[in-house]
């Protein structure tokens, strides 16, 4: 064989041995794990379970959830960042971890652009503005002439300062030159249960956080931070038929992997996870979650990540936040 020939075969061995074929080979051979950093029934604890009791089948290997919460997400974060490039450990991420978090900290223990990369986008929800049921005002309309008429006497919970739930209230109140009082509690196992009990006014949910809630007549729902109407809830307007021309934020839960994790893993769990939310028993809990799949290739979660990246820069330097470690 010339050497020619030689380099050839060379490159044809290092190509079938990249293949996500080749790469796939006895992959998994033992339970994977999806760190949530969060703690269990929020949004991103729910897509999570929902979505990997389906991959855990197509993969013949049991993807276990764990949650990690504390600081924004940047607990479980790291550990991720941390951990073994090998396949068996993912991040279930919201904005909050790859978005605002290098924004919100003087410093952080990970950077979400040198130490993960993206496996897909697993699905996005909509955020829902909801005042307790005890608050004078029957529309969004009316929530604004009373927080205007009573400046700084209303209150607003969150699941934690530079949370989705905080960043997306603040530019609505500097779209609307409101004074509305931030309250923020660890997650929105807290600060649901105290919009219900009356201790906050309004707040910004998902619809699985709220759903029982709103059912039993406890909250009322006012508006929807989207740019489009929830399909589930299409009579329910949006911040920016309301006024704010262009207000759109939405939960985008993800999924990522630490840097140096095999491409070819990298992509067959990002096909796992397609295939996972496109299926009709996922995507059927879904609807009733008020959840959109998606089920994104690597490189479009990865634009996904940059858009919001430029997004929540400007939240957070409108909201005035700064945390430190």
């Amino acid at each position: 064989m010339n050497r020619l020939s030689k380099l050839a075969a060379a490159a044809f061995a290092l190509a079938a041995a990249s293949s996500p074929t080749a790469a796939q080979d006895g992959y998994p051979s033992k339970p994977v794990r999806w760190i949530v950093p969060y703690s269990a029934g929020g949004l991103p604890d729910t897509i999570a379970r929902v979505v990997a009791q389906k991959v855990s089948e197509s993969l013949g290997q049991q993807v276990t959830i764990e949650n990690r919460g504390g600081a924004g997400g940047i607990t479980g974060s790291e550990a991720v960042a941390r951990a073994a490039p090998d396949g068996y450990t993912f991040l279930v991420a919201d904005v909050g971890q790859v978005a605002i978090n290098q924004h919100l900290y003087a410093k952080l223990p990970y950077d979400p652009n040198r130490d993960l990369v993206p496996v897909g986008l697993i699905a996005t929800a909509n955020l829902f503005l909801v005042a307790n049921a005890a608050v004078p005002v029957k529309d969004f309309g009316e929530l604004v002439a009373l927080a205007r008429a009573k400046p700084g006497v209303l209150n607003y919970g969150s699941s934690g300062v530079g949370s989705i739930h905080h960043l997306s209230m603040e530019a609505l109140k500097s779209a609307l030159g409101l004074e509305i009082v931030h309250v923020p509690y660890k997650g929105t196992g807290q600060s649901i249960p105290a919009l219900v009990g009356g201790d906050v006014t309004i707040a910004y949910s998902a619809m699985p956080s709220i759903a029982a809630h709103v059912k039993a007549g406890r909250v009322k729902v006012l508006a929807v931070s989207t740019i489009k109407r929830s399909t589930s809830a299409p009579d329910v307007p949006t911040i920016a038929e309301l006024g704010v021309p262009g207000y759109d934020f939405a939960p985008e839960i993800g999924l990522l992997a630490p840097t140096g994790t095999p491409p070819a893993i990298v992509t067959r769990m990002s096909q796992e996870v397609a295939k996972a939310v496109q299926s009709p028993e996922v995507a059927q809990r879904f609807a009733q979650l008020d959840i959109e799949p998606v089920g994104s290739t690597p490189a479009e979660y990865a634009a996904r990540i940059r858009a919001a990246d430029e997004k929540y820069a400007q939240a957070v330097k409108v909201s005035g936040a700064r945390l430190d470690n």
